[in-house]
């Protein structure tokens, strides 16, 4: 049980900085640089060891970034990557969205680093700005950390290094069969569709489609503004790799829905992502009345009725289709498809009844996959909790 302790101010015990970026424009503050510069997605890596980017001695004297020692416990103020820590442990020097807490004869690093990431949660809380976080410099020298003597610290140390590598090692285990049961459902479903698809007939989806596939566009485009309540309108964020995802939808005016009626869709369309993370694909819900696409969705919609709807979504879903997807935009700067390309996808036909006895095969898997995935993410989700107690008892001085 740790003993009665203290509190001041972190900057009234170790001195702290930041540092800066050196002009971009200036390539001879880059080129053949030798000097590591760290930015704030870094900061994650726990114990750092390397840098991704380098700046030159002419870069770090013209600008205000400065060399950091080995040791420095650096932390993340802005951005996404906001109240992230980790440790220094080569000397380095750092842009202007990272503090770094100098080394402290009478503070271990590593102690430091755990007393902030279970500040981590209070910073963000505190923290300043619209659109992302940012925490200041001020508010990092303001926290109140806990005076213990160097044994005390080293024991709190010991006990959270011992805690947290059980925790870690839970963790990859479950991750693993987190893993195990995403690629058991694609691996069934890639064996449905490599099954003697010889004598199943072969069709586009253009030839299945009812009328020609299509993709929509921006309503800003036509100078409608997004709305807070209306025609649910799709974006890319829609389509994701476990299939519709409600919450990518904005909204538009009815007058915005009529004037982009070539690209409305129905229960039953298929949605499939055209730019970017291309190929997901899904079904419009059932239960959602019409909605309108951007220029980063193709729907599809079946005509025939020898097709069934979750069947050829299902064959998309499969590593033949996708893999021929991927290849179509191999090389290229930016992964994109054709609406040409959608409309000549190959897609193999068996009768009615077949049709629906692999389907069910297919939803009975996906539900259990969803179930274990939930599963395994609620494992996932107490093991973070269970980091969060741990930390907090320890600077409580209950551990």
């Amino acid at each position: 049980m740790t003993q009665p302790f203290q509190e001041k101010r972190l900057g009234d015990v170790c001195k702290t900085g930041s540092g800066g970026t050196p002009l971009k424009a200036h390539k001879d503050y880059y080129e053949d640089g030798t000097i590591p510069w760290l930015v704030s997605g870094e900061v994650s890596q726990g114990e750092i060891h390397q840098a991704k980017h380098f700046i030159t001695p002419k870069g770090l004297a013209n600008s205000s970034a400065k060399l950091f020692p080995k040791d420095t416990v650096l932390i993340a103020m802005y951005g996404a990557t906001a109240g992230e820590v980790g440790i220094l442990r080569f000397e380095a020097s750092t842009n202007q969205a990272i503090c770094g807490i100098h080394p402290n004869p009478n503070m271990l690093p590593e102690f430091l680093f755990y007393f902030f990431l279970h500040k981590k949660a209070e910073l963000i809380a505190q923290a300043t700005g619209n659109a992302q976080p940012n925490i200041s410099q001020i508010k990092i020298k303001n926290t109140l950390i806990p005076i213990h003597p160097l044994p005390e610290q080293k024991r709190i140390v010991a006990t959270l290094d011992q805690a947290f590598t059980t925790i870690d090692q839970a963790k990859a285990n479950v991750e693993r069969n987190l893993q195990n049961a995403k690629d058991l459902f694609q691996s069934q479903l890639n064996e449905v569709f490599s099954q003697n698809v010889e004598s199943w007939a072969e069709m586009s989806l253009e030839e299945l489609s009812v009328d020609l596939i299509t993709k929509g566009a921006t309503p800003t485009t036509y100078g409608f503004p997004f709305v807070d309540k209306g025609i649910p309108f799709l974006r890319s964020e829609c389509v994701s790799g476990k299939g519709f995802n409600p919450k990518g939808i904005r909204y538009i005016s009815d007058e915005a829905h009529e004037m982009m009626k070539r690209s409305v869709v129905k229960q039953g369309d298929i949605l499939i992502s055209i730019t970017g993370n291309i190929g997901r694909v899904t079904r419009y819900p059932t239960e959602m009345d019409s909605g309108n696409i951007n220029q980063h969705i193709a729907r599809v919609r079946i005509l025939k009725s020898t097709a069934d709807v979750d069947f050829v979504v299902y064959q998309i879903q499969s590593d033949v289709i996708q893999s021929h997807y991927q290849s179509i935009y191999n090389g290229a700067a930016y992964p994109l498809l054709s609406l040409k390309q959608i409309r000549e996808t190959k897609v193999f036909i068996p009768n009615a009844e077949k049709q629906k006895q692999l389907v069910n095969l297919l939803n009975s898997l996906k539900v259990e996959t969803v179930n274990l995935e939930s599963g395994y993410q609620g494992e996932l989700d107490a093991l973070a909790e269970l980091k969060i107690s741990i930390l907090q008892k320890a600077f409580k001085g209950e551990l």
